[in-house]
């Protein structure tokens, strides 16, 4: 489920605020599921959102490295976990 374009390629008639941003991450961030469907998101979030606005939210998060889109379904991956930051940069093999 490859995100097929990038964010400056969709026409911006429905440019996202920040708040449905945040909201959409909040929701990914927060979801019980390891991974979910588009249809899933919409259903989870606490206000409606357009579709193509949601598809630009979608690919600027996989574009920041937040989210992980498969064949099964959206992934949210962002760590901001300090210790984790610190082993990655450190670059400890096992």
């Amino acid at each position: 489920m490859k995100m097929s374009k990038n964010v400056q390629e969709y026409k911006l008639s429905h440019s996202p605020t920040l708040n449905t941003v945040l909201m959409v991450e909040h929701t990914l961030q927060n979801m019980n599921e390891s991974v979910i469907k588009i249809s899933e998101i919409k259903k989870h979030l606490p206000k409606q959102i357009n579709h193509n606005t949601l598809m630009i939210i979608l690919t600027y998060l996989e574009a920041s490295n937040k989210i992980a889109v498969s064949l099964k379904g959206i992934t949210w991956i962002h760590n901001t976990n300090p210790r984790l930051r610190k082993a990655i940069s450190e670059g400890l093999e096992l």
